[in-house]
């Protein structure tokens, strides 16, 4: 099955992205679908990848719910 992209098919409409972040510009958020990338110094905190809201992936499943639609 191809998967091109269109505004159904974004990073905003996967129940993993998460947008409450302070320092982050409007347009991106956190994909919390996978554990958060370690960094090469051990007192350094692991970092979630930082995405835009029409970023999409191949997790993506037009059946997965919405993020905050009450799944």
């Amino acid at each position: 099955m191809s998967m091109s992209h269109t505004p159904d098919v974004a990073c905003t409409r996967c129940k993993f992205f998460d947008d409450h972040v302070k320092a982050q510009a409007a347009d991106e958020g956190l994909c919390r679908f996978n554990p958060p990338v370690t960094q090469p110094s051990p007192e350094s905190h692991g970092l979630w990848p930082v995405v835009s809201r029409e970023d999409w992936c191949g997790h993506f499943s037009a059946e997965t719910p919405v993020a905050g639609s009450g799944d």
